[in-house]
């Protein structure tokens, strides 16, 4: 099946199909209540700075689409969003665009968004299929990114059929590419997370940790399957490492982490932030968002998401995102 084929289907069972398992740890994570706060609701501060640019939220809208012609519209309109809110915001997968430069505009967003942190995106396996530095350069030149993501997906292409499946030797890789890109790189899971072994093999400027409780891609490519699934992608749809699980993990290796996997509200931010993660992500909310009121449903999800962080930072003490680090009750 074509990489077009395949996008639309991801973007169609995305939106219409139950694909979360819901299961992100955080409900077991209890942020540090404080009665007396002693600090100005309206003073509080939720910007940051992450990898070299100042975010007036701490929220990356995660990589969702490109390259098919449905996919330009979904991006510039959320970037552009991400422009006015001025927060990060990643594409897609890169790879249909690398290897035809013709799909390379359903991803360039930056006459939409040119402020925003804006993140290129590639397979990391990509590199034992012939990928190399140039390809990497050539993402981030194609939508002007201020850094790439590699991700890193073996249970997607170990349950989809046109997986590639030859991870070995990728740590490596990634590393060296990482040493030789002037852009910051990103390890990136989509749905499975990091853990601190892992961690410790890879030398990056951030990790995502992808975490298990959000979109399971295992579960989409089984639906993706239909009857050619044999149960795989259903049987491993909550495989993995939970979001706060391994959030906290990774976070010891004090290299800047993202939260993403099952982020559904401000108070997951919170207790991802009070967990040690630099910034969240986030990626179906916003695709849903999108699809059921367009630009201005996307603005009221972030308005909801942001209000409730700001509660949670008011309600633990917290005067910025620094200060909330570490206010669990353990």
């Amino acid at each position: 099946m074509k990489i077009k084929n395949r996008k639309l289907d991801h973007l169609r069972i995305c939106n219409e199909q139950n694909v979360e398992t819901g299961a992100a740890g955080f409900d077991v994570v209890r942020l540090a209540h404080r009665a007396l706060p002693e600090i100005d609701y309206d003073s509080i501060d939720l910007s940051i700075k992450f990898l070299g640019k100042r975010l007036d939220y701490p929220l990356i809208i995660e990589a969702m689409t490109g390259g098919v012609p449905e996919a330009e519209k979904i991006n510039k309109d959320i970037a552009s969003v991400a422009q006015e809110y001025n927060i990060g915001f990643g594409v897609g997968s890169q790879r249909a665009a690398v290897d035809d430069l013709k799909l390379a505009e359903t991803f360039q967003v930056r006459d939409v968004a040119p402020g925003i942190l804006l993140i290129a995106n590639l397979g990391a396996v990509q590199l034992n299929y012939g990928y190399s530095l140039k390809e990497c350069l050539a993402a981030v030149d194609m939508i002007e990114a201020d850094a790439l993501a590699l991700h890193i997906n073996p249970l997607q292409e170990a349950v989809q059929l046109e997986g590639n499946r030859n991870f070995r030797g990728l740590a490596e890789k990634i590393n060296s590419i990482s040493a030789k890109m002037s852009k910051p790189v990103i390890a990136k899971e989509i749905g499975c997370g990091i853990s601190l072994e892992t961690a410790k093999m890879l030398k990056v400027a951030a990790y995502d940790v992808g975490g298990v409780g959000g979109t399971s891609w295992s579960l989409v490519e089984g639906i993706r399957a239909g009857v050619k699934d044999l149960g795989a992608g259903k049987t491993f749809a909550s495989w993995g490492i939970p979001t706060a699980e391994s959030v906290r993990e990774v976070s010891k290796t004090k290299i800047p982490v993202i939260a993403s996997g099952g982020i559904r509200t401000g108070i997951d931010a919170a207790k991802s932030l009070a967990l040690g993660a630099s910034c969240v992500g986030m990626a179906l909310p916003v695709l849903r968002a999108w699809s059921a009121g367009g630009k201005q449903g996307v603005r009221e999800l972030l308005d909801k998401f942001f209000c409730e962080l700001q509660v949670a930072m008011f309600l633990t003490g917290s005067g910025n995102i620094k200060e909330l680090r570490g206010k669990i009750r353990e």
